[in-house]
């Protein structure tokens, strides 16, 4: 093989060997943005749960008051809204552990 044809082949893989780095920092910086995306809808998620958190609480106390019928409205009603709460800080759980 000639030192011409070499030193083309040689061009040309420098060349394509270029392109795929290229491509690999892209793919590279996509996934950190994924991953920061996913980081920042966690910690929406998490917030949302800390408000809802407060209310059941505040409601948990406000059972305390109430009597009759109105206690077992508002006890099933809270019940519920434990039973969603647990299930969404399970979801948020799952979806945090490293795969």
């Amino acid at each position: 093989m000639s030192a011409d044809v070499y030193l083309a082949k040689q061009a040309i893989h420098d060349k394509l060997e270029v392109h795929v780095k290229t491509a690999e920092a892209k793919l590279e910086m996509l996934k950190a943005q994924a991953e920061n995306a996913k980081a920042n809808v966690e910690i929406k998620a998490l917030a949302e749960l800390l408000t809802k958190k407060l209310a059941l609480q505040r409601e948990l106390k406000g059972l305390k008051k109430l009597g009759g019928d109105r206690w077992e409205q508002a006890k099933a009603d809270l019940e519920a809204r434990i039973a969603d709460f647990e299930k969404s800080v399970r979801d948020i759980e799952s979806k945090a552990k490293p795969s």
